[in-house]
């Protein structure tokens, strides 16, 4: 009897985790706030002193690459899910400004995307490559902060800097 009740507490935990993953915007948020984590703990594993590393002439800084993930964010947040204005805290630490307006604008998207009902994600929105619906807009954001923090953590590794354990799932 006993095993019973275990079993109906394990799936009763489990159900609302389900429907959530079933909601394309509930699971959005549950993966980037975990991205956010990441990328942060990314971005605080290099040393400031390192913050202007680049492997190569034609890559971006550490840094920049940083700025370019946050711009994006900006960009299509402010173009197609009407995200908030940017807190502004003006840090005499370029790699502290950089964490908080980065991490600002993670907050920003996640925000402007809760506030999305799941058939706004069926609207389409005119794109530079074409057609795309909302929901394509949020993939778009995740795989470009993906694809950026895979070279970030490249530059980690390169400079002999273990980068944090993954835990974007």
């Amino acid at each position: 009897m006993k095993k019973h009740y275990t079993l109906a507490f394990v799936l009763l935990l489990g159900i609302p985790r389900l429907f959530a993953q079933q909601d394309p915007v509930s699971a959005f948020l549950q993966k980037w706030e975990n991205s956010k984590t990441y990328t942060l703990q990314v971005a605080e594993a290099m040393p400031e002193a390192r913050y202007d590393y680049k492997p190569t002439e034609r890559q971006m800084t550490f840094a920049r690459q940083l700025i370019h993930i946050r711009n994006n964010m900006d960009w299509l947040g402010e173009k197609y899910l009407a995200i908030g204005a940017p807190a502004t805290k003006e840090f005499t630490d370029r790699k502290q400004q950089t964490l908080y307006d980065l991490e600002n604008a993670f907050n920003r998207v996640h925000a402007a995307v809760k506030a999305l009902s799941p058939d706004a994600l069926k609207e389409t929105v005119d794109f530079f490559a074409g057609p795309m619906t909302k929901l394509q807009i949020l993939n778009l954001l995740q795989d470009h902060v993906t694809h950026h923090r895979g070279q970030l953590i490249v530059y980690l590794n390169l400079n002999e800097i273990q980068p944090p354990k993954y835990t974007g799932w």
